[in-house]
């Protein structure tokens, strides 16, 4: 069964598709990037717009019933590979001991420096 989550805490999607779907216990979220709820871009450092990105996703995966700290894999994508360095830094600041699979790759962004996407474990409440 396939169940669309679409907190009011972030953008509105830029097309037709959902912030997040649920698929058994597994929660697919759909690339975030440094924006706020009203679609204005937030942070003036590479780092504030990791943080921001992060934060979109942590919102996505509450309204699911989890966390990012669940995931399982990550998909970063930066608007050059000079920023990979502190990718990496707001990324183990953020993640913490949990360490998903991940991959990293430049990539052309319209107005923006990173998109992430993510799939996240949604725990057994039973």
């Amino acid at each position: 069964m396939l169940e669309a989550v679409r907190p009011t805490a972030v953008p509105a999607p830029s097309g037709p598709y959902s912030p997040g779907l649920k698929v058994g216990n597994l929660l697919f979220l759909a690339g975030q990037g440094p924006f706020n709820a009203e679609g204005e871009r937030v942070g003036v450092t590479f780092k504030d717009q990791m943080r921001q990105t992060l934060d979109n996703l942590e919102a996505v995966a509450n309204e699911a019933g989890t966390s990012l700290k669940n995931a399982v894999r990550i998909g970063g994508f930066l608007s050059t590979l000079n920023f990979f360095d502190e990718y990496n830094e707001v990324i183990a600041d953020y993640m913490g001991d949990n360490l998903p699979a991940r991959t990293t790759v430049p990539v052309a962004l319209r107005g923006m420096d990173v998109e992430i996407d993510a799939v996240v474990l949604i725990p057994d409440t039973k």
